[in-house]
């Protein structure tokens, strides 16, 4: 629990210090914002910054920081250290810039952005590659709540209907209408059942494995036939929300077009980040003393569920809800593992049209133009599901390949704030740093990982350090061009 303590001061701490450099170094002024100067009664709309905040924790939370926690928490307290460093000074700074050059481009999407600094080229490509990861984090939110809706009553193909009925409206219909009323509800549901957990962990105080003494996959220990992968870069893919998440920085943008003052960025995007954290230290610790707490208090209940993310997952958070929190924790179970990846997964939805219309150039305030790009957007979901329901480790497939395109996508958005703030003569390092490091993460993981290349480790990781040294000579190699451009 020390290990947990000192992990969850130095988030506030992050928040505190670092989160007001960040700010700093960007520069919010009182420019008028998007939401003033394009307001369309549909997706650019001011709203109180309180809503704001609770809506931006949900986009970018929902299962996340809970599942991918607890599938970390298997490699050990070693997940401490992404979770605190990479959500200080990755995945805050990231959504934080994310959101606030958004506003800066009059509520620009992520692939929009992207072009504005690394050329039309590779805007093209990330508009493919952003529109197809928020397919397939609307299809993979869908299954997963209607399986665990499947197990309470009714039929899981009745629940995908009724959950893709629901992504339909919410994505046609103007953010206040339902995302504005009822994501602050979902959103405090999870931050109350978080902080349950986190006093129920205060007042039993259990024996843990601390920082100190188990630096090592412990996972490979007990469960050396299924949790065999090396910390680096398996664990860096793992822990993707609590940590980092290029998902985040398609919808950061989402907020930035309701935002009335660009200096309430640090509490919406960083704050909501630094939330994130909490929620994901919280889970991984509620894990850990569930995978490895002296005396063990259930593993062996979920021996026999069948293995796999999308079933030991939702089972390790019903388990300790209901027996910790009682009929309370129940229900907050099932907002955490039902609604949250549901809420993620219709704002995935409204992002894509988004970014396809902003492509596009079509306005989205008559009802046909956005259907126009429903109907396709939700057709490839609906082909994507179809095939996940027919091969019987389809989730998992889609799961994985989630996973690497939504840190793959942080990689893209990370050199696209460097870029920027080289060019506005600001300290570029701040992201320079975290986008070398998961330019390794997501080129090691792709030449390692079975579904991939499936390299032996040692290749793997001669030619992810390689990709490190070339994109930094690359770099190297443009700074140099672009500060003798600007010098002439």
């Amino acid at each position: 629990m020390i290990s947990f303590l000192l992990s969850l001061l130095a988030l506030v701490l992050g928040y505190l210090l670092y989160g007001r450099f960040v700010e700093h170094v960007f520069g919010p002024d009182n420019r008028a914002t998007p939401a003033l100067t394009k307001a369309d009664g549909v997706d650019f709309i001011v709203l109180p910054n309180w809503k704001i905040f609770m809506i931006q924790f949900l986009n970018i939370a929902g299962t996340g920081p809970i599942f991918g926690a607890i599938m970390g928490a298997k490699f050990g307290p070693v997940a401490y250290l992404w979770i605190v460093f990479g959500c200080i000074f990755a995945g805050a700074m990231h959504d934080y810039f994310s959101g606030m050059l958004s506003m800066r481009h009059g509520g620009a999407g992520l692939p929009e952005m992207i072009g504005q600094y690394l050329g039309k080229t590779t805007k093209n490509l990330m508009l493919v590659f952003t529109v197809l990861l928020l397919v397939m984090v609307g299809t993979v939110f869908v299954y997963s709540p209607a399986e665990i809706l499947h197990s309470i009553g009714g039929d899981t193909m009745m629940w995908i209907i009724i959950i893709f009925g629901y992504y339909i409206i919410a994505t046609m219909l103007p953010i206040d209408k339902i995302i504005g009323k009822v994501y602050p509800l979902f959103a405090f549901s999870l931050l109350f059942m978080a902080g349950a957990l986190m006093v129920w962990l205060f007042l039993h105080w259990p024996t843990l494995p601390e920082l100190w003494n188990n630096f090592y996959n412990m996972g490979a220990v007990t469960e050396p036939e299924t949790w065999k992968d090396n910390i680096f870069p398996a664990l860096f893919i793992t822990i993707a929300c609590g940590a980092i998440s290029g998902f985040h920085g398609t919808q950061s943008p989402l907020m930035a077009r309701c935002v009335k003052d660009e200096k309430m960025g640090r509490p919406i995007f960083y704050g909501a980040m630094i939330t994130e954290g909490v929620v994901a230290l919280i889970w991984a610790t509620v894990a850990a003393w569930f995978f490895y707490g002296e005396p063990a208090p259930g593993y062996q209940l979920i021996e026999s569920a069948t293995a796999g993310f999308h079933t030991s997952a939702p089972a390790v958070v019903n388990l300790v809800c209901n027996d910790w929190l009682g009929v309370a924790g129940a229900v907050l179970a099932m907002l955490g593992v039902v609604a949250a990846p549901i809420t993620s997964g219709d704002t995935a939805f409204r992002s894509g049209r988004l970014i396809v219309a902003e492509w596009l150039k079509l306005d989205q305030r008559p009802i046909p133009k956005r259907l126009y790009i429903c109907v396709p957007m939700f057709a490839a979901s609906i082909a994507m599901l179809v095939w996940q329901i027919e091969n019987p480790d389809g989730f998992n497939t889609i799961w994985q390949y989630f996973g690497w395109s939504n840190q793959t996508l942080s990689v893209f958005t990370l050199w696209t704030i460097t870029v920027y703030l080289v060019r506005h003569k600001k300290p570029y390092w701040i992201t320079l740093i975290p986008a070398l490091f998961m330019t390794t993460v997501c080129s090691t993981y792709l030449f390692i990982s079975k579904q991939a290349f499936g390299l032996p480790a040692n290749v793997a990781y001669t030619i992810g350090a390689a990709c490190m040294v070339i994109a930094l000579v690359w770099f190297c190699l443009w700074y140099r061009k672009e500060t003798t451009n600007n010098i002439n």
